[in-house]
Protein backbone atom coordinates (compact mmCIF):
# COMPACT_ATOMS: atom_id res chain seq x y z
CA UNK A 1 0.00 0.00 0.00
CA UNK A 2 1.26 3.45 -0.91
CA UNK A 3 1.98 5.44 2.23
CA UNK A 4 0.71 9.01 2.51
CA UNK A 5 2.62 12.12 3.50
CA UNK A 6 1.86 13.35 6.99
CA UNK A 7 1.96 16.84 5.47
CA UNK A 8 -1.04 15.99 3.29
CA UNK A 9 -3.53 17.89 5.45
CA UNK A 10 -6.82 16.66 3.88
CA UNK A 11 -5.68 13.02 4.14
CA UNK A 12 -4.56 13.13 7.74
CA UNK A 13 -7.61 15.17 8.76
CA UNK A 14 -9.95 12.66 7.11
CA UNK A 15 -8.19 9.63 8.60
CA UNK A 16 -8.06 11.15 12.08
CA UNK A 17 -11.73 12.12 12.01
CA UNK A 18 -12.74 8.65 10.79
CA UNK A 19 -10.80 7.15 13.71
CA UNK A 20 -12.34 9.57 16.22
CA UNK A 21 -9.04 11.43 16.73
CA UNK A 22 -9.00 15.21 17.05
CA UNK A 23 -7.46 16.51 13.77
CA UNK A 24 -5.84 19.37 15.71
CA UNK A 25 -3.11 16.86 16.68
CA UNK A 26 -1.84 17.39 13.14
CA UNK A 27 -0.09 20.64 14.15
CA UNK A 28 2.11 19.24 16.95
CA UNK A 29 2.91 16.25 14.71
CA UNK A 30 4.10 18.59 11.95
CA UNK A 31 6.15 20.63 14.42
CA UNK A 32 7.86 17.55 15.80
CA UNK A 33 8.63 16.07 12.38
CA UNK A 34 10.07 19.37 11.12
CA UNK A 35 12.31 19.67 14.17
CA UNK A 36 13.21 15.94 14.15
CA UNK A 37 13.21 14.82 10.51
CA UNK A 38 14.64 11.38 11.30
CA UNK A 39 12.11 10.60 14.00
CA UNK A 40 9.80 7.60 14.22
CA UNK A 41 6.15 7.96 15.18
CA UNK A 42 6.52 6.54 18.69
CA UNK A 43 8.92 9.36 19.62
CA UNK A 44 6.25 12.04 19.23
CA UNK A 45 4.93 12.77 22.73
CA UNK A 46 1.37 13.08 24.02
CA UNK A 47 -0.65 11.62 21.14
CA UNK A 48 -3.68 9.33 21.63
CA UNK A 49 -2.84 5.63 21.33
CA UNK A 50 -5.06 5.35 18.24
CA UNK A 51 -3.04 8.08 16.52
CA UNK A 52 0.20 6.08 16.77
CA UNK A 53 -1.48 3.03 15.25
CA UNK A 54 -2.93 5.07 12.39
CA UNK A 55 0.31 6.90 11.66
CA UNK A 56 2.24 3.61 11.52
CA UNK A 57 -0.24 2.01 9.14
CA UNK A 58 -0.93 4.83 6.67
CA UNK A 59 1.55 7.70 6.90
CA UNK A 60 5.25 8.46 6.47
CA UNK A 61 7.11 11.38 8.02
CA UNK A 62 8.35 12.15 4.48
CA UNK A 63 7.35 10.66 1.15
CA UNK A 64 10.21 12.52 -0.56
CA UNK A 65 13.90 13.02 0.09
CA UNK A 66 16.53 15.58 -0.85
CA UNK A 67 18.50 13.67 -3.47
CA UNK A 68 20.98 16.37 -4.57
CA UNK A 69 21.74 20.00 -3.85
CA UNK A 70 23.45 22.47 -6.21
CA UNK A 71 24.65 26.03 -5.51
CA UNK A 72 25.16 28.72 -8.15
CA UNK A 73 28.64 30.19 -8.53
CA UNK A 74 27.49 33.58 -7.19
CA UNK A 75 25.88 31.95 -4.17
CA UNK A 76 22.44 33.52 -4.69
CA UNK A 77 20.67 30.35 -5.79
CA UNK A 78 20.38 26.77 -4.57
CA UNK A 79 18.58 24.06 -6.53
CA UNK A 80 17.09 21.07 -4.73
CA UNK A 81 16.61 17.83 -6.65
CA UNK A 82 13.90 16.00 -4.71
CA UNK A 83 13.12 12.32 -5.13
CA UNK A 84 9.50 11.21 -4.65
CA UNK A 85 8.50 7.83 -3.28
CA UNK A 86 7.47 6.65 -6.78
CA UNK A 87 11.03 7.27 -7.99
CA UNK A 88 10.24 10.44 -9.94
CA UNK A 89 12.14 13.70 -9.38
CA UNK A 90 11.08 17.33 -9.07
CA UNK A 91 13.11 20.49 -8.56
CA UNK A 92 12.71 23.41 -6.19
CA UNK A 93 14.89 26.54 -6.15
CA UNK A 94 15.90 28.80 -3.26
CA UNK A 95 16.70 32.38 -4.33
CA UNK A 96 18.42 34.69 -1.86
CA UNK A 97 17.84 38.45 -2.01
CA UNK A 98 19.05 41.45 -0.06
CA UNK A 99 16.21 43.41 1.52
CA UNK A 100 18.37 46.55 1.52
CA UNK A 101 18.35 46.68 -2.29
CA UNK A 102 14.58 47.27 -2.30
CA UNK A 103 13.18 50.76 -1.80
CA UNK A 104 10.49 51.83 0.65
CA UNK A 105 9.40 55.45 0.79
CA UNK A 106 12.36 56.43 -1.36
CA UNK A 107 14.84 54.90 1.09
CA UNK A 108 16.57 51.51 1.17
CA UNK A 109 14.62 48.92 3.13
CA UNK A 110 16.07 47.87 6.48
CA UNK A 111 17.11 44.28 7.07
CA UNK A 112 19.31 41.82 5.24
CA UNK A 113 19.15 38.62 3.23
CA UNK A 114 15.80 36.89 2.77
CA UNK A 115 14.90 33.82 0.76
CA UNK A 116 12.20 32.97 -1.75
CA UNK A 117 11.37 29.37 -2.63
CA UNK A 118 10.27 28.44 -6.14
CA UNK A 119 8.08 25.35 -5.83
CA UNK A 120 7.00 22.67 -8.33
CA UNK A 121 3.41 21.44 -8.55
CA UNK A 122 3.75 18.64 -11.13
CA UNK A 123 6.29 16.22 -12.54
CA UNK A 124 6.66 17.64 -16.04
CA UNK A 125 3.97 19.85 -17.61
CA UNK A 126 1.32 19.43 -20.29
CA UNK A 127 1.29 23.10 -21.37
CA UNK A 128 4.10 22.54 -23.88
CA UNK A 129 5.50 26.09 -23.88
CA UNK A 130 8.18 26.01 -26.58
CA UNK A 131 10.67 28.15 -24.63
CA UNK A 132 10.46 26.13 -21.39
CA UNK A 133 12.59 23.11 -20.49
CA UNK A 134 9.91 21.58 -18.26
CA UNK A 135 7.50 21.60 -21.21
CA UNK A 136 9.92 19.38 -23.12
CA UNK A 137 9.45 16.64 -20.49
CA UNK A 138 5.75 16.27 -21.19
CA UNK A 139 3.33 15.64 -18.33
CA UNK A 140 4.18 12.80 -15.94
CA UNK A 141 2.03 13.23 -12.83
CA UNK A 142 0.50 15.63 -10.34
CA UNK A 143 2.10 16.11 -6.93
CA UNK A 144 0.01 15.53 -3.83
CA UNK A 145 -0.47 18.44 -1.46
CA UNK A 146 1.92 16.67 0.94
CA UNK A 147 4.64 16.40 -1.71
CA UNK A 148 4.26 20.12 -2.41
CA UNK A 149 4.51 21.05 1.27
CA UNK A 150 7.51 18.75 1.73
CA UNK A 151 9.47 20.94 -0.72
CA UNK A 152 9.07 23.78 1.78
CA UNK A 153 10.14 21.54 4.66
CA UNK A 154 13.30 20.41 2.81
CA UNK A 155 14.15 24.00 1.81
CA UNK A 156 13.54 25.34 5.32
CA UNK A 157 16.51 23.33 6.57
CA UNK A 158 18.73 25.34 4.22
CA UNK A 159 17.24 28.83 4.51
CA UNK A 160 14.62 30.85 6.35
CA UNK A 161 11.93 30.87 3.64
CA UNK A 162 9.95 34.10 3.59
CA UNK A 163 8.23 33.97 0.19
CA UNK A 164 6.82 31.15 -1.95
CA UNK A 165 6.36 31.32 -5.72
CA UNK A 166 4.63 28.50 -7.58
CA UNK A 167 6.84 28.96 -10.64
CA UNK A 168 8.66 25.63 -10.68
CA UNK A 169 7.83 22.54 -12.71
CA UNK A 170 4.22 22.21 -13.85
CA UNK A 171 1.12 24.37 -14.25
CA UNK A 172 -0.17 24.95 -10.70
CA UNK A 173 -3.76 25.53 -11.73
CA UNK A 174 -3.84 22.18 -13.55
CA UNK A 175 -3.27 20.59 -10.13
CA UNK A 176 -5.72 22.94 -8.51
CA UNK A 177 -6.98 21.02 -5.46
CA UNK A 178 -3.52 19.87 -4.33
CA UNK A 179 -2.05 23.37 -4.74
CA UNK A 180 -4.92 24.98 -2.82
CA UNK A 181 -4.59 22.48 0.03
CA UNK A 182 -0.79 22.90 0.11
CA UNK A 183 -1.11 26.68 0.34
CA UNK A 184 -3.69 26.37 3.11
CA UNK A 185 -1.22 24.18 5.03
CA UNK A 186 1.56 26.76 4.52
CA UNK A 187 -0.67 29.44 6.05
CA UNK A 188 -1.16 27.39 9.24
CA UNK A 189 1.18 26.59 12.08
CA UNK A 190 4.01 25.77 12.11
CA UNK A 191 4.74 27.50 8.77
CA UNK A 192 2.47 30.54 9.23
CA UNK A 193 3.36 32.20 5.94
CA UNK A 194 1.43 35.32 5.05
CA UNK A 195 -0.90 34.93 2.04
CA UNK A 196 0.59 38.06 0.49
CA UNK A 197 3.97 36.29 0.44
CA UNK A 198 2.66 33.42 -1.72
CA UNK A 199 2.37 33.85 -5.49
CA UNK A 200 0.74 31.34 -7.82
CA UNK A 201 1.74 31.54 -11.48
CA UNK A 202 -0.38 30.29 -14.39
CA UNK A 203 -0.33 30.33 -18.17
CA UNK A 204 -3.96 31.42 -17.89
CA UNK A 205 -6.21 28.52 -16.88
CA UNK A 206 -9.36 30.62 -16.98
CA UNK A 207 -11.82 28.41 -15.07
CA UNK A 208 -9.33 28.05 -12.19
CA UNK A 209 -8.51 31.78 -12.07
CA UNK A 210 -12.24 32.40 -11.71
CA UNK A 211 -12.36 30.59 -8.36
CA UNK A 212 -8.86 31.24 -7.01
CA UNK A 213 -9.66 34.36 -4.97
CA UNK A 214 -12.58 32.68 -3.19
CA UNK A 215 -10.50 29.63 -2.33
CA UNK A 216 -7.28 31.47 -1.41
CA UNK A 217 -8.07 35.10 -0.54
CA UNK A 218 -5.01 37.34 -0.35
CA UNK A 219 -2.81 35.11 -2.53
CA UNK A 220 -0.95 36.91 -5.32
CA UNK A 221 -1.52 35.92 -8.95
CA UNK A 222 1.14 35.91 -11.66
CA UNK A 223 0.23 35.30 -15.30
CA UNK A 224 2.66 33.93 -17.87
CA UNK A 225 1.37 36.11 -20.68
CA UNK A 226 4.48 36.20 -22.92
CA UNK A 227 2.70 37.76 -25.91
CA UNK A 228 0.26 40.65 -26.38
CA UNK A 229 -1.86 39.01 -29.11
CA UNK A 230 -3.47 35.58 -29.41
CA UNK A 231 -1.61 34.61 -32.58
CA UNK A 232 1.86 34.93 -31.05
CA UNK A 233 0.71 33.30 -27.80
CA UNK A 234 -0.48 30.24 -29.72
CA UNK A 235 2.81 30.02 -31.59
CA UNK A 236 4.96 29.89 -28.47
CA UNK A 237 2.38 28.52 -25.98
CA UNK A 238 0.24 25.78 -27.56
CA UNK A 239 -2.06 25.68 -24.52
CA UNK A 240 -3.14 29.26 -25.28
CA UNK A 241 -5.52 27.86 -27.89
CA UNK A 242 -7.68 26.61 -25.03
CA UNK A 243 -7.59 29.98 -23.25
CA UNK A 244 -8.36 32.79 -25.73
CA UNK A 245 -6.76 36.08 -24.76
CA UNK A 246 -10.04 37.97 -24.34
CA UNK A 247 -11.43 35.31 -21.99
CA UNK A 248 -8.19 35.44 -20.02
CA UNK A 249 -8.41 39.24 -19.75
CA UNK A 250 -12.02 38.96 -18.55
CA UNK A 251 -10.96 36.47 -15.87
CA UNK A 252 -8.10 38.73 -14.74
CA UNK A 253 -10.44 41.70 -14.57
CA UNK A 254 -12.84 39.74 -12.35
CA UNK A 255 -9.95 38.51 -10.16
CA UNK A 256 -8.63 42.05 -9.73
CA UNK A 257 -12.07 43.44 -8.93
CA UNK A 258 -12.62 40.78 -6.26
CA UNK A 259 -9.12 40.83 -4.77
CA UNK A 260 -8.18 44.51 -5.16
CA UNK A 261 -4.61 43.28 -5.73
CA UNK A 262 -2.04 43.96 -8.40
CA UNK A 263 -1.43 41.14 -10.85
CA UNK A 264 2.09 40.16 -11.90
CA UNK A 265 2.55 39.76 -15.64
CA UNK A 266 5.45 37.55 -16.73
CA UNK A 267 6.75 38.26 -20.22
CA UNK A 268 9.65 36.31 -21.68
CA UNK A 269 11.72 38.30 -24.18
CA UNK A 270 12.33 36.29 -27.36
CA UNK A 271 14.45 37.93 -30.03
CA UNK A 272 12.39 38.80 -33.10
CA UNK A 273 9.29 37.01 -31.78
CA UNK A 274 7.62 39.19 -29.17
CA UNK A 275 10.19 41.90 -28.34
CA UNK A 276 9.52 44.54 -30.99
CA UNK A 277 8.35 48.08 -30.20
CA UNK A 278 5.01 47.22 -31.82
CA UNK A 279 4.62 44.38 -29.32
CA UNK A 280 5.36 46.76 -26.43
CA UNK A 281 2.57 49.07 -27.58
CA UNK A 282 0.20 46.13 -28.02
CA UNK A 283 1.00 44.97 -24.49
CA UNK A 284 0.53 48.46 -23.09
CA UNK A 285 -2.88 48.79 -24.75
CA UNK A 286 -3.93 45.36 -23.49
CA UNK A 287 -3.02 46.11 -19.87
CA UNK A 288 -3.55 49.85 -19.51
CA UNK A 289 -6.82 49.45 -17.56
CA UNK A 290 -5.30 46.93 -15.11
CA UNK A 291 -3.20 47.39 -11.98
CA UNK A 292 -0.21 45.25 -12.91
CA UNK A 293 3.52 44.87 -12.54
CA UNK A 294 5.15 43.57 -15.71
CA UNK A 295 8.26 41.48 -15.25
CA UNK A 296 10.33 41.20 -18.44
CA UNK A 297 12.27 37.93 -18.40
CA UNK A 298 15.41 37.44 -20.49
CA UNK A 299 15.14 34.08 -22.27
CA UNK A 300 17.34 31.38 -20.77
CA UNK A 301 18.62 29.00 -23.47
CA UNK A 302 17.76 25.34 -22.92
CA UNK A 303 20.60 23.56 -24.67
CA UNK A 304 22.24 24.26 -28.01
CA UNK A 305 19.17 23.22 -30.03
CA UNK A 306 16.85 25.98 -28.80
CA UNK A 307 14.83 27.64 -31.57
CA UNK A 308 14.88 30.98 -29.74
CA UNK A 309 17.48 33.61 -28.97
CA UNK A 310 17.69 36.00 -26.06
CA UNK A 311 16.58 39.57 -26.83
CA UNK A 312 19.34 42.16 -26.87
CA UNK A 313 19.72 44.42 -23.86
CA UNK A 314 18.80 47.34 -26.11
CA UNK A 315 15.53 45.66 -27.15
CA UNK A 316 14.65 44.90 -23.53
CA UNK A 317 15.45 48.48 -22.46
CA UNK A 318 13.39 49.97 -25.29
CA UNK A 319 10.46 47.64 -24.52
CA UNK A 320 10.56 48.60 -20.84
CA UNK A 321 10.79 52.31 -21.66
CA UNK A 322 7.65 52.23 -23.83
CA UNK A 323 5.61 50.49 -21.14
CA UNK A 324 6.83 52.85 -18.43
CA UNK A 325 6.74 56.17 -20.24
CA UNK A 326 3.87 55.75 -22.70
CA UNK A 327 1.54 53.62 -20.59
CA UNK A 328 2.75 54.38 -17.05
CA UNK A 329 2.92 50.67 -16.25
CA UNK A 330 5.42 49.54 -13.66
CA UNK A 331 7.85 47.33 -15.55
CA UNK A 332 10.87 45.51 -14.19
CA UNK A 333 13.53 43.34 -15.81
CA UNK A 334 14.13 40.08 -14.00
CA UNK A 335 17.64 39.58 -12.71
CA UNK A 336 18.44 36.03 -13.75
CA UNK A 337 19.66 33.72 -11.03
CA UNK A 338 20.99 30.19 -11.14
CA UNK A 339 21.61 29.85 -14.89
CA UNK A 340 24.81 27.91 -14.26
CA UNK A 341 22.86 25.23 -12.35
CA UNK A 342 19.86 25.30 -14.72
CA UNK A 343 17.80 26.86 -11.95
CA UNK A 344 16.69 30.01 -13.79
CA UNK A 345 13.26 30.70 -15.23
CA UNK A 346 12.31 28.14 -17.88
CA UNK A 347 15.29 25.87 -17.16
CA UNK A 348 13.77 23.42 -14.68
CA UNK A 349 14.05 19.92 -16.10
CA UNK A 350 15.40 16.98 -14.19
CA UNK A 351 19.18 16.77 -14.61
CA UNK A 352 22.20 17.01 -12.33
CA UNK A 353 24.68 19.86 -12.88
CA UNK A 354 27.95 20.49 -11.06
CA UNK A 355 27.99 21.52 -7.42
CA UNK A 356 29.13 25.05 -6.55
CA UNK A 357 29.23 27.38 -3.55
CA UNK A 358 26.90 29.68 -1.37
CA UNK A 359 25.42 33.16 -0.74
CA UNK A 360 25.46 36.81 -1.87
CA UNK A 361 22.11 38.59 -2.45
CA UNK A 362 19.70 40.38 -4.83
CA UNK A 363 16.24 41.89 -4.97
CA UNK A 364 13.02 39.84 -4.99
CA UNK A 365 9.30 39.65 -5.74
CA UNK A 366 8.44 41.08 -2.32
CA UNK A 367 9.83 44.43 -3.41
CA UNK A 368 7.22 44.55 -6.17
CA UNK A 369 4.34 44.52 -3.66
CA UNK A 370 4.32 48.30 -3.47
Amino acid sequence: MKMKSVFDAPEIKSEFESAGINPNFMIPIWKYVIQNPDCVWDEIPSLPTAAYTLLHSKFKTFTSSLHSLFHSSDGTTSKLLIKLQNGAFVEAVIMRYDTRLGMCGGKPRPGGVRSTLCISSQVGCKMGCTFCATGSMGFKSNLTSGEIVEQLVHASRLADIRNIVFMGMGEPLNNYNAVVEAVRAMLKQPFQLSPKRITISTVGVVHAINKLHNDLPGISLAVSLHAPVQEIRCQIMPAARAFPLQKLMDALQAFQKASQQKIFIEYIMLDGVNDQEENAHQLGELLKTFQVVINLIPFNPIGSTSQFKTSTKQSVSSFQKILRETYNIRTTVRKEMGQDISGACGQLVVNQPDNKRPPEPLRDIEDLHL
